[in-house]
């Protein structure tokens, strides 16, 4: 799991001025002086980096084409290496057993291989095993890829800096530059390839014990200072990787800034004295460090190729530096095998990696930040705490570890409160008076389909559809509480009484036909995402004709083309307060279950609270406390309409994925005030509060926000965004990262995407129920025969 490039190492005297100067003093010769032929397969290869992944890529070329000339620069000596350990995974590994057997082969030779982690945790171990991991020492990779190189003739170059990329492209076919996270090919090319650096929010030291440990272990020390935690695993039958990371703060609240490497490392042994079994640990030019996450927008630039830590970065914690490096090499050169010219090749490179890079660099990016949290799971239960930390990353799933350590995972849902065979997504949860008899909520999705605010019967069918399909709690879409407060003129509403009787209509329906499941309204106002086209019109697209007039917290247009809004006086902040007050009486009259006040995604409420659409002066502008003013208001107006006995939630977006937009603290202090006035959770969603939003998205991407909000204040909370699996459900829920799981478009996909998901479990229970005219569909159908013929015995002549 962990990276074969333990400490990063410092950063030599390679400034674009001085190291241009260097480059020219010492221009290597070449054996052919011929210009670079970049319409073909290249036949002389610069190789900047000898890291394993410069110099598997070395070997590579050299050994499909011998004739080419391959030269590898490293300013190291051949036995000089930064960290300890290098863990790489069987698909990896699958890799080089195929493009080059022998260095398979003498990998095979000397990897250390286990399968348990453990987890220590305030005394407590929890082991959990059949994860299957190999790790071998850095500096024997190295070997085996020096000798490699030189078996295949490549020329490794060491003590030697890399001449300037601008020569070497100048000079040679392809430059392959392997220059690391600190890479001064990324340097000197930054107006190509656009890096984007970030730095995180714990120090680290690589470091190593003499003794093997029999499982990669995970240890927590609770000090006076705060949080550390000791990664470590076995890469030989007598040494061990080492790391000790800890949040900024802590580290130098323990002092760690003010004593001598050797007294760290010596203060490190101690806090860890009993997982390292009273034994030292040891440095190799180790210093604390903080991770840098690397991301390029672009690879290449003409014949100059980024490769491993030069071109992206991931976090150590789910150990994919040497693994991604190794990878890229492997796709590069066969690439360059594939495609008939070197931009061909190149381009593909960027297209096949950068999917696969991009996906393992949010994974790190989740376990990096779980780390950075870790303080806000200490009081879990062990078994939770551990089941957390192994699936932090998203990767290892409810279903995936099932798979590995059965167990285990059923002493974890034991613990959890599953009865026998219960999935964690069919367990009950409460709110207030309303008992949910599982974890699945339909999000909230507007239809757009209402006439003057009425929904009619697609709403019905929509609604009952899903309501049929076994989630426990079905939500309306957005409903507005004044024609100005719509988003578009589909938009549905409960401002009149005709609409009211409509959803008493859709309301019976779902209490009648799908009994056991709760039906919730969310209500909000435009504010001023407001007057716009149909979604598939054009989304946010102002109106041809038939305008309304928009009101907001400030007069800030939602885009530059976009209608501006007036800003909202005290007079008129009543007036909306009441039309709240009236749809919250409206819906309790209809039978609503739950009321849902949606104050996210930029729409009025939303607008208040955050400060790049909150620009008043007044006493509803300015600190949080005062933007929130008026959405309290307006959650105190409808609780107090409400029934007692009804749950109310809150929609909020956690973050606004904008500089200078809400950020994950104030969020938690959102939640916190809705908390102290009676919310019963929080629905946790981001963005759509600016047009010039950078969301970062992929599987499961807004759950970290539910995830902290929960254990920062105990609060329930509702995750969303793209939680599309059964699977993810159930690692979510059993992780303790949520209470309730809202998926949108699965439920379009499938509005019984409930009951497949308990057929697909095997589950019957009181967690979900199939109506009484669906259950002979409550087994999966057959696809496709299964009963052909077997094959006959070859008999012999």
């Amino acid at each position: 799991m962990f990276p074969a490039d333990g400490a990063v190492p410092t950063k030599g005297a390679r400034g674009s001025v001085e190291f241009a100067a260097t480059a020219a003093r010492a221009r290597p010769a070449t054996t052919n002086q011929q210009p670079p032929n970049r319409t073909s397969h290249p036949l002389r290869v610069a190789v900047i980096g000898g890291g394993p992944g410069g110099l598997y890529a070395a070997a590579l070329l050299k050994r499909l084409d011998p004739s080419r000339e391959v030269t590898v620069w490293e300013r190291n000596a051949p036995d000089d290496t930064f960290g300890f350990g290098v863990v790489l995974s069987d698909e990896t590994l699958g890799g080089i057993e195929h493009a080059d057997p022998v260095v398979y082969e003498a990998l095979q030779q000397h990897f250390t291989r286990w399968d348990d982690i453990d987890i220590v945790h305030r005394s407590t171990r929890q082991t959990s095993g059949g994860h299957g991991f190999a790790a071998l020492g850095r500096k024997r990779l190295l070997e085996i890829l020096h000798d490699r190189c030189r078996d295949l003739g490549v020329e490794l170059r060491f003590r030697s800096e890399a001449p300037y990329p601008a020569w070497l492209a100048e000079t040679y076919d392809l430059v392959i530059a392997a220059d690391g996270v600190h890479s001064t090919t990324r340097e000197a090319y930054t107006h190509v390839f656009r890096p984007h650096v970030a730095t995180h929010h714990c120090r680290y030291i690589w470091l190593a014990a003499d003794f093997a440990f029999d499982a990669f272990r995970f240890e927590i020390a609770e000090t006076e200072h705060g949080v550390m935690q000791l990664h470590g695993y076995p890469y030989a039958a007598d040494a061990s990787t080492v790391i000790i990371e800890m949040r900024e703060e802590v580290w130098h609240a323990a002092g760690f800034d003010e004593v001598t490497p050797q007294e760290s490392v010596e203060r490190c042994a101690k806090i860890f004295a009993d997982a390292l079994r009273g034994r030292p640990l040891k440095s190799n030019k180790s210093a604390w460090t903080t991770f840098r996450t690397v991301v390029n927008e672009r690879w290449s630039h003409d014949n100059i190729v980024l490769l491993g830590d030069a071109a992206h970065t991931a976090h150590f914690s789910i150990g994919s530096g040497t693994k991604l490096a190794v990878e890229d090499a492997l796709a590069l050169v066969a690439c360059l095998e594939e495609q008939p010219d070197i931009a061909s090749a190149l381009s593909a490179y960027e297209e096949e990696r950068k999917p696969v890079v991009a996906s393992t660099q949010r994974a790190a990016r989740a376990s990096l930040e779980w780390f950075e949290n870790l303080g806000l799971y200490l009081d879990q239960r062990p078994r939770q705490f551990a089941f957390n930390l192994l699936t932090r990353s998203r990767r290892v799933t409810h279903d995936n570890l099932r798979l590995r350590d059965a167990h285990f995972t059923e002493a974890v849902e034991r613990d959890f409160g599953c009865p026998p065979g219960t999935p964690p997504m069919f367990t009950p949860f409460r709110l207030r008076g309303l008992t949910l008899r599982n974890r699945v909520v339909v999000s909230p999705m507007d239809m757009y389909s209402a006439t003057d605010g009425v929904p009619g019967d697609f709403h019905l069918v929509h609604l009952g559809a899903r309501a049929l399909g076994g989630a426990a709690l079905v939500m309306t879409e957005m409903v507005c509480v004044s024609p100005e407060g719509r988003i578009t003129p589909g938009c549905a509403g409960l401002y009149t009484g005709k609409q009211g009787e409509a959803w008493r209509r859709i309301v019976q329906f779902v209490h009648a036909q799908a009994p056991g499941t709760a039906i919730g309204v969310q209500l909000g106002h435009s504010g001023r995402k407001g007057s716009t086209k149909l979604m598939w019109e054009g989304i946010d697209e102002p109106l041809e004709d038939g305008n309304w007039p928009l009101v907001a917290p400030s007069p800030i247009p939602y885009k530059p083309y976009s209608q501006t809004p007036r800003e909202l006086t005290r007079a008129q902040l009543t007036d909306i307060r009441e039309q709240f007050t009236s749809a919250a009486w409206r819906a309790a009259r209809a039978g609503f279950d739950l009321l849902e006040l949606h104050c996210a995604h930029g729409y009025l409420l939303s607008g208040f609270l955050s400060p790049l659409t909150n620009r008043r002066t007044d006493a509803y502008g300015g600190s949080l406390d005062k933007r929130l003013r008026f959405p309290l208001e307006v959650f105190d107006a409808i609780r107090g309409v409400w029934p007692e006995e009804r749950p109310m939630t809150v929609r909020i977006s956690a973050t606004d994925w904008a500089e200078g937009g809400t950020t994950a603290e104030e969020a938690v202090e959102i939640a916190r005030a809705f908390a102290a006035h009676g919310a019963d959770a929080i629905d946790v969603s981001t963005g759509q509060v600016v047009a010039d939003e950078q969301p970062e998205y992929g599987r499961s991407y807004q759950t970290p926000y539910a995830d902290r909000i929960r254990h920062a204040t105990g609060l329930p909370v509702i995750a969303v965004g793209a939680i599309s699996s059964w699977d993810d459900v159930n690692s979510l829920i059993m992780a303790g990262r949520t209470d309730l799981c809202a998926l949108a478009r699965p439920h379009l996909y499938d509005p019984h995407w409930t009951l497949h998901a308990a057929a697909e479990q095997g589950y019957e229970g009181p967690g979900v129920v199939w109506p009484a005219p669906y259950r002979a569909g409550s087994r999966r159908p057959q696809t496709g025969r299964t009963d052909a013929p077997k094959p006959r015995l070859t008999l012999g002549t």
